[in-house]
């Protein structure tokens, strides 16, 4: 390790972290040719083809190349389990390695934020700001937009089993919808996706490549941030190491943090501004004790239900042949359609766990495939999946440094199922999903469990128990720098994601979150991004 200290370069504003969040402030920040930017990316290009072919998702996730390879610690409410816990390590971050669904969260949730106190976070200020940038298949409408950076389409792809199960869902009570983004996604419909023409579209495709080419923002990637260089209480720049040598970056006006749930209170750990004890045990000078920082950790856990069944089609027996694995290759080099264009869900299905539930709190992510755990092959008999999640969970995680080295990957703790309400919540849909498939529209597939299995009986005990078996992250940590009011001792930032208690330093990505929403994040964590570059100019005039 050599250091290069001197001469620091000087902008506008530094942005760390190049995903989701990042990808959409360099661009907005970079639109004003007065305003130099700086764009940091521990990660490297995404100059391979699996980032862009959609299916590439089997290939991103898990290695180290697009994946930053972290892991829970061991898990009580998963029987002591400890989980991979996959984050995008490219330009484009988790958007170049996700499911690509386009979901924005229920008009509950936003509305939730601003009864928190959070003025302007409410669904009516921000369905504005998700249209804003969108370009819709369907063209403009009240809820959609048309022409923006951030592309959704249909999916290339249907299959008449899982048309099967949606008959199935709207005989138990889950009717067919058209939209999930409206302000309310009770209901069944195929996903929208983020692709183009057969395409992956990330945030890098979207926001970051575009320009590239304007003379004031600068990306520099393979940047491993050390910490937020403080001048008293003051943000001033960023201390990273780069091809092995130390180096800074100046900032005269606001650096802002955007490497996600796991890599923003990290970073801000790092810099001595966290849990003062937590952080004097790792021998980390304390510039400002706030114990909310990688506290409020969430994320949705999903339940994955196996069926066996008959005389159906699935992807797995198409895996298993080589015919079926050509055609599928062909139809997609020639046409972009096909299996190779499939995100790792297709067919949604939102509703309510208990009739008093005041609104849809579970969602099925339904796949015409199964496999034993992600990356391995597929089953080699047909076979469907079921995986459904608590859409707003009440447990609370935290993630907590080991080492006052940046390298060295944090502990994540995401407490899955820790209280009563989330064990119930596990229990009950489990029996909607039984429910489901025991409808007479799918009777003639002859439908057999195979996990967590028939042996499992309809007790409370025994599905809380076999939730903790079969229970894995879908991917959508938040929450860890969460947005608040002053008086609450365990917020971060505020309504315009200014970091409490520190000058120049804004917090912006989907940590910020006080509540999860109830569906995919990346979507909402570019609406927080957005909204984030309005307010950062507004206060730089």
């Amino acid at each position: 390790m050599t250091d290069d200290r001197s001469g620091p370069d000087l902008y506008d504003y530094i942005i760390v972290g190049a995903g989701s969040a990042g990808c959409v402030l360099a661009n907005r920040l970079s639109a004003d040719p007065k305003n130099r930017v700086l764009l940091l990316e521990a990660g490297g290009r995404d100059n391979w083809i699996w980032f862009h072919i959609p299916v590439g998702y089997l290939f991103a996730i898990g290695n180290p190349r697009a994946d930053w390879m972290f892991r829970t610690e061991a898990e009580p409410g998963l029987n002591g389990r400890a989980l991979a816990y996959p984050r995008g390590k490219v330009i484009g971050g988790c958007s170049a390695i996700n499911a690509m669904i386009y979901m924005r969260g229920q008009a509950g949730d936003y509305d939730g934020w601003r009864q928190l106190g959070l003025s302007g976070w409410g669904w009516d200020d921000v369905l504005p700001i998700f249209k804003s940038h969108e370009d819709h298949y369907r063209g403009a409408s009240a809820f959609h937009g048309a022409g923006g950076e951030w592309r959704v389409e249909f999916p290339r792809l249907t299959w008449p089993l899982l048309d099967k199960v949606r008959e199935a869902a709207a005989q138990d009570g889950i009717p067919p919808i058209d939209d999930y983004n409206t302000g309310d996604n009770e209901g069944s419909a195929y996903f929208q996706v983020n692709q183009k023409r057969g395409l992956r579209w990330s945030a890098a495709r979207g926001f970051l490549k575009p320009v590239l080419n304007r003379p004031n923002l600068t990306l520099r990637t393979g940047c491993l941030t050390e910490r937020v260089i403080l001048d008293g209480h003051r943000a001033v720049g960023i201390a990273y190491r780069q091809d092995g040598v130390s180096r800074t970056a100046r900032a005269r006006g606001e650096v802002i943090l955007s490497a996600g749930a796991i890599g923003s209170p990290q970073i801000l750990m790092l810099s001595g501004i966290g849990p003062g004890a937590d952080l004097a045990r790792h021998g980390i000078d304390v510039r400002h004790d706030r114990p909310g920082i990688g506290a409020n950790l969430q994320d949705h856990l999903q339940l994955r239900l196996i069926y066996k069944v008959h005389g159906a089609g699935t992807l797995n027996e198409r895996t298993h042949s080589l015919f079926g694995k050509a055609s599928m290759a062909l139809d997609y080099a020639l046409f972009r359609r096909g299996p190779l264009t499939m995100a790792p869900s297709q067919l949604g299905l939102f509703t309510r766990s208990r009739p008093e539930k005041e609104r849809a709190d579970i969602e099925f992510h339904v796949q015409p495939l199964s496999l034993g755990t992600f990356g391995e092959k597929l089953h080699p008999f047909p076979a469907f999946t079921m995986s459904v999640c608590n859409l707003r969970p009440s447990s609370r995680g935290d993630v907590r440094l080991v080492s006052p080295d940046p390298a060295a990957a944090p502990a994540i703790r995401p407490n899955y199922l820790a209280t009563d309400d989330d064990r119930q919540v596990a229990a009950d849909s489990l029996r909607v999903a039984r429910r489901i498939v025991a409808r007479p529209a799918l009777a003639s597939l002859r439908p057999e469990e195979f996990l967590p299995g028939p042996s499992v009986g309809d007790d409370e005990a025994s599905l809380i128990r076999a939730a903790g078996e079969i229970g894995t992250t879908i991917f959508h940590p938040v929450g860890t720098a969460k947005m608040g009011l002053p008086s609450d001792p365990m917020a971060v930032v505020d309504e315009r994601l200014r970091v409490f208690g520190i000058e120049g330093l804004r917090v912006v990505d989907a940590s910020v979150m006080p509540t999860i929403v109830s569906g995919n994040t990346a979507s909402p964590t570019m609406m927080i991004a957005e909204k984030a570059a309005a307010m950062i100019r507004a206060d730089g005039r």
